[in-house]
C-alpha cells in the first residue's frame, strides 16, 4: 500500500517563501515616503534584505518541490502559519528603527496591523517617523486583501488550488467567477477602487495627502490605525462623515459590489445578508443617537454624527474614533460593547461573527418556536431564496458557541494578569473581532501600553485567531487532522 503523507513540509515552505516575498517587496514601498520626508532608509532596506535572504533560502531548499501535490492539511497549515510569519517579519522596521524596541510590543503592533485589528501599544503616534506611520497603515491594507489572495495574484506559477486557499482565508463562499484568478482580480479592482475614492474625498477636505492615504488604508481594510493620537476627533464633520461612509462600504460584501458592477441588481436585491446589515446598522445608529441626544448635552447633529461614526466603526470592526465612547451613558457603553460581536458582511474584510451567521441563527430560532407549536412541520432555513442545509446551520451554531467560549477564555486569562473585568472583556472581544479599541483605559481614545506581556501576547493570539475565523486555526489541533 502506498504511504499517504499527512502533510508536505516542502510544499508548505515553498508557498510560505512566496508569501514572504510579498512582504520583502512591501518593505520597499516605504522607501519613497522615507525619501520625501528625509528619514532613514535602513529600517526598510534591512528588513527587505533579511526577509529576502530567508526567501532565497527557502526557495533553494524547496527548488525541486511540486506544489500541485498540495493537500487539504497543507492548505490549513499554510493559511495559519502565513499570518503568524507575516506578523513576525512585520516587526523588523519597528525594531530596526528603534520606534518599538520591545519584541512583544512590536509583534503586537504588527499582528494588530496585518489582522486589521488596529489595537496599539503606542502612546505617542504623532511622534513616529512618517515612513513608520506609512508602514503601520500599509500592514492594514495588505492584511485586508489577504496574504493568500496576493500570492495567488502575483505568483500564479504556484499552480495551487487557489480558490480553496482563498475561501478559507476570506470566508467568501459564493463563487462569482469560475476561476480563482478572476475572483482575485475583481476583488482587487474593487479594493483599490474604494481606496482611491476615499483618498480623493478625504484630500478634498481638510486632510493632507499623507494622512488621507493612511486613513484610507485603515478604512478600506477595516483596520483603524490613525496617524493622530486622538484618531479623527479633531477633524471637521466632513472628514468624519466621509470616513464613516467608507467604513460602511468596506464592511459590505464584495459579492454585492461585483453584481452591482455587472448590472445584476436582482442578485443584490435578493442578498438578505446585505439588507439585514443595512437594517441592523440603521437601527443601531438610531438607538445610539437617541441615547446621546437625550442623555448628554450634545445637539442633534452632533449626537447623530457621533452615533453614526462610532456604530459604523464598531460594526465594520474598523476602530476609528471621533469621541470617547467610554464616556457615553452606561447604556451607550453597553451597546458599544455588544456591537463588538456583530461584524460586517461575509466576503468583506471585517471580523466578528458576521451578519450572515446572525441572520441564520435568527431564522433558525424563529423556526424552532414554530416547531414547538407545530411539531410535525418541516420548515427549512432559507437564505437568499435557497435552502440552508442543516449541516451548515449546525456549523454556524458551533461557530458562534466556539466564538463565545474563546472570548470568555481570553477574558479570564487577561483577568489573571491583573486587569479589571471590564477591561479584560473589552480586550478579548476587540481582539477576537479585529476592532481595536476596548473598554476603560484601553478604549477608543486610549491604548494597550499598560498591559503586561502576557496580556499583550494573549491579545496577539486572539487577533490572529479571529482573523482566521477560529475554525481554520483550531482544525489543525483536531484528532482527524492527524489521521489519514
Amino acid at each position: 500500500m502506498q504511504h499517504i503523507r499527512l502533510i508536505n513540509p516542502l510544499i508548505i515552505l515553498r508557498i510560505l517563501s512566496s508569501i514572504l516575498l510579498i512582504e520583502a517587496i512591501s518593505f520597499l514601498a516605504c522607501l519613497p515616503v522615507a525619501l520625501i520626508y528625509n528619514e532613514p532608509l535602513e529600517p526598510f532596506l534591512l528588513s527587505s534584505a533579511l526577509t529576502g535572504i530567508l526567501v532565497l533560502s527557502l526557495r533553494f531548499i524547496t527548488r525541486n518541490t511540486d506544489t500541485r501535490q498540495i493537500s487539504n492539511r497543507d492548505t490549513f497549515l499554510i493559511v495559519t502559519i502565513a499570518w503568524i510569519i507575516f506578523s513576525a517579519a512585520g516587526i523588523l522596521p519597528y525594531i530596526i528603527s528603534g520606534t518599538i524596541p520591545s519584541f512583544i510590543d512590536a509583534f503586537f503592533e504588527s499582528a494588530s496591523g496585518f489582522s486589521t485589528t488596529g489595537a496599539s501599544i503606542l502612546r505617542e503616534v504623532e511622534s513616529l517617523p512618517y515612513s513608520i506611520l506609512f508602514w503601520r497603515s500599509l500592514t492594514h491594507w495588505i492584511g485586508g486583501i489577504g496574504i493568500i489572495v496576493l500570492v495567488i495574484l502575483i505568483l500564479p506559477s504556484l499552480k495551487v488550488t487557489g480558490y480553496q486557499l482563498f475561501s478559507l482565508e476570506s470566508s467568501m463562499k459564493e463563487r462569482i467567477h469560475p476561476k480563482t484568478k478572476g475572483i482575485v482580480f475583481r476583488i482587487l479592482f474593487i479594493y483599490v477602487g474604494l481606496t482611491i475614492l476615499e483618498i480623493i474625498f478625504l484630500s478634498v477636505g481638510e486632510m493632507n495627502l499623507f494622512d488621507s492615504i493612511c486613513t484610507s488604508f485603515g478604512t478600506v481594510a477595516t483596520g483603524g490605525f490613525s496617524t493622530k493620537n486622538l484618531s479623527l476627533s479633531e477633524y471637521p464633520a466632513y472628514i468624519q462623515y466621509v470616513t464613516a461612509i467608507f467604513m460602511i462600504l468596506a464592511a459590505t460584501s464584495y459579492v454585492v459590489y461585483y453584481y452591482t458592477l455587472v448590472g445584476n441588481f436582482r442578485k443584490v436585491i435578493k442578498n438578505e445578508e446585505f439588507w439585514f446589515y443595512i437594517f441592523f446598522l440603521t437601527a443601531s445608529v438610531v438607538m445610539v443617537t437617541l441615547i446621546l441626544y437625550f442623555k448628554t448635552d450634545r445637539n442633534f447633529e452632533l449626537s447623530f454624527r457621533h452615533a453614526f461614526f462610532q456604530v459604523a466603526s464598531q460594526i465594520s470592526c474598523s476602530g476609528f474614533a471621533t469621541t470617547d465612547y467610554t464616556a457615553f451613558p452606561s447604556i451607550g457603553v453597553f451597546m458599544m460593547f455588544l456591537l463588538m460581536f456583530s461584524g460586517g458582511c461575509t466576503g468583506s474584510t471585517t471580523g466578528g461573527i458576521k451578519m450572515a451567521r446572525h441572520l441564520i441563527m435568527l431564522k433558525n430560532l424563529k423556526n424552532t418556536f414554530i416547531k414547538i407549536q407545530h411539531p410535525n412541520a418541516v420548515i427549512p432555513v432559507k437564505l437568499n431564496g435557497r435552502m440552508v442545509m442543516d449541516e451548515v446551520v449546525n456549523q454556524v451554531t458551533v461557530f458562534i458557541a466556539l466564538y463565545i467560549l474563546v472570548f470568555i477564555a481570553g477574558s479570564l486569562i487577561m483577568q489573571f494578569t491583573g486587569l479589571s473585568v471590564a477591561e479584560s472583556s473589552g480586550a478579548s472581544a476587540t481582539s477576537l473581532a479585529g476592532i481595536g479599541p476596548g473598554l476603560g483605559a484601553s478604549g477608543n481614545m486610549g491604548n494597550f501600553a499598560h498591559f503586561n506581556e502576557t496580556a499583550k501576547l494573549t491579545m496577539s493570539f486572539l487577533m490572529i485567531l479571529g482573523r482566521l475565523e477560529l475554525v481554520t486555526f483550531l482544525t489543525i489541533f483536531t484528532r482527524s487532522f492527524r489521521r489519514n
